[in-house]
């Protein structure tokens, strides 16, 4: 029975092993990945084959796209779909094919080499892109092909037709919500100021990051900015058990975007719109703080204006001058005045009742009456995850 068993065990861990290696989709992912790569191949075969473009230059659909679509469309956060590792990996690929068949005409011997010179440029170029090895065995497959366009065939269709796929998936992923080209660590902030996200001003850098990538060989599967994201996740599922001696000078935001009290309502819905705060705070001359805004306080003021003009939300918020007779909603009408305040001394954990109960979205931090940073409740989670990691290595 012991044997037995034993070998049973065996057969589920290799059935396990030949099983999916990757998470079920989505209802979204089941729906954005192949809508997006089949109006893709649509709109680049119609491109493609606009009058004045002649077919025979070139100006056709190849059967790699439909590889390269699916890692734009599919997968976009992968380093092997981004614009450089598709447009580059598949001109390259196409590139040595020809370059192959020039000199070699075995059609044996030019399908290997082509394959094998295609990977070894793409992997030295850093433009790994799997479907340009489909792009190499196609000419070596075809000879026809690289005979009657020769190297022109690199242009046009591999890189013209690879380059319209790539700006379509651009396009895609931004109407639909999704980030393509991936996030570089260089970036803006998500508030569009010097700020780093919450969960990126403590821990590892972004030469560390890389260094991680490269050591477990992992750099053609993740992007360094996807890796931070993905640390940063696990450490505040770890953060619930202890804190630690975190002040709020630590990792509140400096940079702030500030208003003062007689900016209308409208600036500040723009600011919200332009910035993704959930607060902005209210101060005078010398930075003294006189109150916050929430995005609650402005919705709320909106309501009751639409209500009174029988005006839609937005575009109330959007109005910078009210109607004749009627005073402009200005920052001190919709500020939350009151709050409690910190300084930058406070330990972390006397935050947490400050931020936990709903009341408020963020603590300000101030010296005196002037305020010289803000606490928000992302601010918070993200510094506890890294100083539990901290203390934990």
């Amino acid at each position: 029975m012991g044997e037995r068993g034993e070998g049973t065990s065996s057969l589920r861990r290799l059935l396990a092993a030949l099983g999916p290696a990757i998470g079920a989709g989505s209802l979204v992912d089941l729906a954005r990945g192949p809508l997006g790569s089949g109006v893709a191949l649509v709109a680049t075969g119609a491109l493609l084959l606009l009058p004045g473009l002649d077919r025979g230059a070139g100006f056709f659909v190849i059967a790699p796209f439909g590889a390269s679509a699916v890692l734009l469309f599919a997968v976009p956060n992968s380093p092997l779909a981004q614009p450089w590792s598709a447009i580059v990996g598949n001109g390259v690929s196409a590139f040595m094919a020809v370059a192959v068949l020039k000199l070699v005409r075995d059609p044996v011997a030019s399908v290997a080499i082509a394959l094998s010179l295609a990977i070894f440029a793409m992997i030295l170029l850093r433009a790994l892109h799997p479907p340009g090895g489909a792009v190499a065995l196609l000419a070596a497959l075809d000879p026809s092909i690289v005979d009657r366009l020769g190297f022109s065939f690199v242009l046009a269709p591999v890189i013209a037709g690879t380059a319209v796929l790539v700006g379509l998936a651009m396009l895609w992923h931004l109407m639909t919500g999704r980030v393509y080209p991936f996030r570089q660590p260089a970036d803006a902030g998500p508030h569009h100021t010097s700020d780093k996200p919450p969960a990126q001003r403590l821990g590892l850098g972004t030469d560390d990051l890389r260094q991680i990538l490269d050591s477990y060989r992992q750099s053609t599967n993740l992007g360094v900015e996807d890796l931070g994201r993905l640390i940063a996740a696990a450490e505040q599922l770890a953060a619930a058990h202890n804190m630690h001696d975190l002040r709020c000078e630590d990792f509140m935001s400096r940079d702030l975007v500030t208003v003062s009290p007689d900016t209308p309502a409208g600036r500040v819905a723009a600011l919200f719109r332009t910035h993704g705060f959930t607060s902005i705070p209210v101060v005078e001359k010398g930075d003294v703080l006189k109150g916050v805004i929430f995005q609650i306080d402005l919705i709320r003021s909106a309501r009751r204006a639409a209500q009174r003009d029988q005006r839609g939300y937005f575009e109330m918020l959007a109005r910078l001058s009210g109607p004749s007779g009627k005073a402009v909603p200005r920052a001190r009408d919709i500020m939350s005045t009151g709050l409690p305040t910190v300084s930058k001394d406070t330990p972390a954990g006397a935050l947490l009742p400050l931020l936990e109960d709903g009341q408020a979205e963020a603590v300000p931090v101030t010296e005196g009456e002037r305020i010289i940073g803000i606490v928000t409740r992302s601010d918070l989670v993200s510094a506890l995850a890294r100083d539990l990691a901290r203390h934990a290595a």
